[in-house]
């Protein structure tokens, strides 16, 4: 068999943007930040967030809200 053929494999420190921090083994280098993780995930909360982006999802809901397929508008 070939010698040196996998990178090492180390630990790093995984940061999420909600501020949890673990430990885990990977082939990077260096640390890692995440976005979302199983902590603020809704998903995994049962919690709904929208980050809304200049206005889109209310511009939708305002084009869009009344037109629910299914549903009678009274």
């Amino acid at each position: 068999m070939k010698v040196d053929t996998h990178p090492d494999y180390t630990d790093m420190k995984v940061t999420c943007s909600c501020g949890a921090t673990w430990q885990t083994g990977s082939t990077l280098s260096k640390d890692l930040h995440v976005e979302v993780c199983s902590s603020c995930h809704p998903f995994y909360t049962g919690k709904q967030k929208i980050v809304d982006t200049a206005g889109r999802v209310e511009k939708f809901n305002q084009k869009y809200g009344s037109r629910i397929p299914g549903k009678v508008s009274a």
